[in-house]
């Protein structure tokens, strides 16, 4: 029988696709502590879902692994129990700083991971942070306890061919955010509210989590329903308008990919309220980059052909701040990723200085605390048009919106986020750090660090 030509090409192409297709797999296996003596030996601890490692200066931190399939279900229910189970008995002999990371498009929880490097690099700054802040206070410091949420982000390694996977892999983390994820957020900030209950008034566990790309999209799609009841209902006795209360103490996302009209909820309410007390908090900052082309461009395209039978209106919003009605496109937030729609921005961030991209080195823990604290000082009178610096950027709040209003939507300088995958800057490293401990932060340790470190109320 003559094979033809045309058969032979679709074969091999084919074959080609199979063989480049991500392993489809649970990465971290051994259930057992891994303790690490430093940084250089982390490969032992390669299959291990819970590690101990050192950040230097007589600081360590924990970091755990929790997994889920293409269905967004939980690979193993056990690997979830043993992380949960032993953050549990952490806060039985001290406060816990939680951060949880749920990376995006390409990465997975595979050993070497980049999204893993730069995670470990942040959980290893806020120990050393924690540690002078115990320094200067007399408070015992947070144990920090990082919890890397691992999907298949990429399901296609070849160059070029994987850039084709933007839209299959935005459907697989919808399913992410509707499987396990919200289950083992809800677990963890379970630990944070058991530890309040028990050490009430005295506890300092905290709980922040955190997604980029498409793992903003998990996060999101897991907590927007949970962000837009607590909003309404606020902290404080029933039947008073008091602080917005968010997930955790804090969500960041990073580069998100989902559409705007996602966000409208949380942005009309926000808008509608012009007043937010002294102590109100950030509960969700959206960081997105100018320059994440993705986002920008792709996205809406992708959007518009999807959507094309969809009905949408303007929808007038009254604007607190303002004192005004806005018109909203609904047909533009539909099909805009939610960072690139000006009408729901809230802010920018920028260097506050030129320098060229890889220049600021990373700031000693003492000097990063007090550009925490100072950061959180100016939040504490923050107002419309406001500019706070952190460390080397400053960011300025647009005029239509009220001061302290806890939803932020970032519109970031290229020169700090180049694309969508750049999360690496150590400017933005730290911008998201001081915001944890601006977020996290007790308020009686914010004061009694103030006073350690000669700084004016």
């Amino acid at each position: 029988m003559r094979i033809r030509p045309s058969s032979m090409l679709a074969t091999a192409m084919l074959l080609l696709a199979l063989s480049a297709c991500t392993p489809f797999m649970q990465y971290r296996t051994n259930y057992e502590l891994c303790s690490n003596a430093g940084n250089e030996f982390v490969a032992g601890c390669a299959q291990h879902a819970l590690q101990q490692l050192k950040a230097g200066e007589g600081a360590d931190y924990l970091l755990g692994f929790v997994e889920f399939d293409d269905q967004g279900q939980l690979w193993d229910r056990k690997q979830m129990r043993a992380v949960v189970d032993r953050l549990t008995e952490e806060t039985a002999r001290r406060d816990l700083l939680m951060l949880v990371f749920v990376h995006g498009w390409k990465h997975s929880a595979a050993p070497g991971d980049p999204n893993i490097e730069t995670f470990r690099k942040v959980l290893g700054k806020l120990s050393l942070d924690e540690a002078q802040i115990s320094l200067q206070t007399g408070k015992p410091a947070r144990r920090v306890a990082g919890v890397y949420l691992g999907w298949r982000g990429g399901s296609v390694s070849l160059p070029w061919v994987e850039n084709l996977t933007f839209w299959e892999r935005k459907n697989t983390a919808q399913k992410v955010g509707h499987g396990g994820v919200t289950e083992v957020l809800a677990r963890l900030e379970q630990i944070k509210r058991d530890k309040d209950s028990v050490d009430a008034g005295r506890s300092a566990t905290r709980l922040v989590v955190v997604g980029h790309s498409f793992g903003g999209a998990v996060v999101h799609t897991a907590l927007s329903q949970l962000l837009e009841a607590r909003f309404v209902r606020t902290k404080g006795p029933d039947g008073l308008q008091t602080d917005v209360e968010g997930f955790g103490n804090l969500v960041v996302l990073i580069n998100p990919a989902f559409e705007a009209s996602q966000f409208t909820p949380l942005s009309d309410m926000s808008a509608e309220r012009g007043n937010y007390f002294s102590t109100q908090l950030p509960t969700i900052a959206i960081l997105t980059s100018e320059a994440d082309y993705a986002t920008r461009y792709a996205f809406p395209a992708g959007r518009h052909v999807s959507t094309f039978f969809e009905k949408t209106h303007d929808m007038l919003r009254w604007n607190q701040t303002m004192r005004a009605t806005e018109t909203i496109s609904q047909g533009e937030a539909n099909v805009a990723a939610v960072g690139h729609f000006e009408p729901y921005r809230t802010h920018r961030l920028y260097p506050a200085k030129d320098a060229p991209r890889g220049a600021t080195p990373a700031l000693p823990s003492r000097e990063s605390v007090r550009n925490a604290l100072q950061a959180a000082s100016a939040w504490e009178h923050d107002e419309p048009g406001s500019k706070i610096a952190f460390a080397d950027l400053t960011l300025e709040r647009t005029v239509n919106s009220a001061g302290r209003n806890p939803e932020l939507l970032i519109y970031v300088s290229g020169k700090l986020i180049a694309d969508h995958n750049d999360i690496d800057d150590e400017r933005v490293i730290e911008f998201v750090k001081e915001l944890v401990l601006i977020s996290t932060l007790p308020q009686e340790h914010k004061e009694a660090a103030r006073r350690a470190l000669q700084m004016a109320p």
